[in-house]
């Protein structure tokens, strides 16, 4: 797999930590050149440091169109494009019947993701594939992130329909959902550390491993949605979640 990615152009959102940042490291470990887009540096310094010929970065929030129009200027210098992954994505805790947190969370996690894609359209390769990032919650419940799960169910409704609608023109989109995963997007959701450790070790009674995932393990299920390995998989959403959703 890795003499595929050699020489292609990725573009990565919310590429800073977590998810975003792993998808960056493997594609770069597989000789990939990578566009990685966050509204900070983070993690991506020291990427930068190993790989400076094939990483560059774009600062921008997906939620605002200059931001999006500049990283997709920045593409058509170095394009066409590749590989996809709109990855930038936040949580927050909120009441089931907070329309703004909805908003708020949707204006990242869904219309952050289709925009991304929207603005970068014209600039991909033929073939391009596309992975869009939901949650292993769509398939579950989880008091206090009805709006986060609704933003990502409803991106992953709007993906399967558009995996149809831009098949003809050689792009090919999925979905991965990762279960729970350790990265830094659970420290956003406001809980005291206590009651974080008390959620953490209630989820991983359900976990088949007993713990949370790994970046890494979910960037490399992204990776294969990318290869040309997963080329006749169309509009499916792939969880990986430990077990989560069996239990």
């Amino acid at each position: 797999m890795s003499n595929e990615f050699a020489g292609r152009l990725a573009v990565i959102t919310g590429a800073s930590s977590g998810i975003g940042l792993a998808v960056c490291a493997r594609l770069l470990s597989q000789g990939a050149r990578v566009i990685a887009m966050s509204r900070k540096l983070g993690g991506l310094e020291e990427l930068g440091r190993q790989f400076p010929e094939h990483l560059s970065w774009v600062s921008g929030d997906v939620t605002k169109k200059e931001d999006l129009s500049r990283l997709a200027e920045h593409a058509a210098r170095v394009g066409p494009v590749d590989f996809l992954v709109p990855n930038a994505g936040i949580a927050e805790l909120a009441d089931g019947l907070d329309i703004d947190a909805f908003d708020r969370q949707w204006a990242v996690n869904g219309a952050g993701a289709l925009n991304t894609l929207a603005r970068l359209r014209n600039h991909l390769a033929t073939p391009a594939s596309v992975v869009f990032i939901g949650t292993f919650l769509a398939k579950v419940t989880f008091p206090g992130l009805a709006a986060y799960i609704a933003s990502k169910a409803a991106l992953q409704a709007h993906a399967r329909t558009l995996a149809v609608e831009l098949a003809p023109q050689g792009i090919r989109i999925n979905m991965v959902s990762p279960g729970p995963t350790a990265t830094p997007i659970w420290s956003t959701l406001g809980l005291r550390h206590d009651d974080l450790a008390s959620v953490a070790s209630q989820v991983n009674k359900r976990l088949l491993d007993g713990q949370f995932l790994d970046a890494g393990a979910v960037a490399d299920i992204i990776i294969f949605q990318l290869s040309k390995g997963a080329r006749n998989v169309f509009g499916q959403d792939w969880i990986v979640d430990s077990g989560y959703t069996i239990r």
